[in-house]
């Protein structure tokens, strides 16, 4: 399972984040921040800059928006977790 080890305001909407797989990138996330209406708050980068790790490690803000470790690692190695990856089963 992936987990968010640390993670680091870079600037802007872009962060730096580590995994338990030794694996670690910039992540930028104007898009995501752009696109939902939950995200509001985050437009301005001083909000955005106080996120946290929560328990499961999820990126997580006051404002309720939240960002998963599969959704960050994807964004950051440019890999889908293999336990995400569709099965593909052979026909008959």
């Amino acid at each position: 399972m992936i987990a968010v080890k640390s993670a680091k305001y870079l600037s802007g909407h872009k962060l730096w984040v580590e995994f338990n797989t030794g694996e670690a990138g910039e992540v930028d996330l104007a898009d995501l921040v752009s696109n939902y209406p939950a995200a509001a708050p985050l437009h301005d980068t001083a909000t955005f800059a106080a996120f946290q790790l929560d328990d499961w490690p999820t990126l997580v803000w006051p404002c309720g928006f939240d960002v998963s470790p599969e959704t960050l690692y994807e964004l950051a190695t440019g890999k889908v977790p293999v336990y995400l990856r569709p099965s593909v089963e052979m026909a008959a």
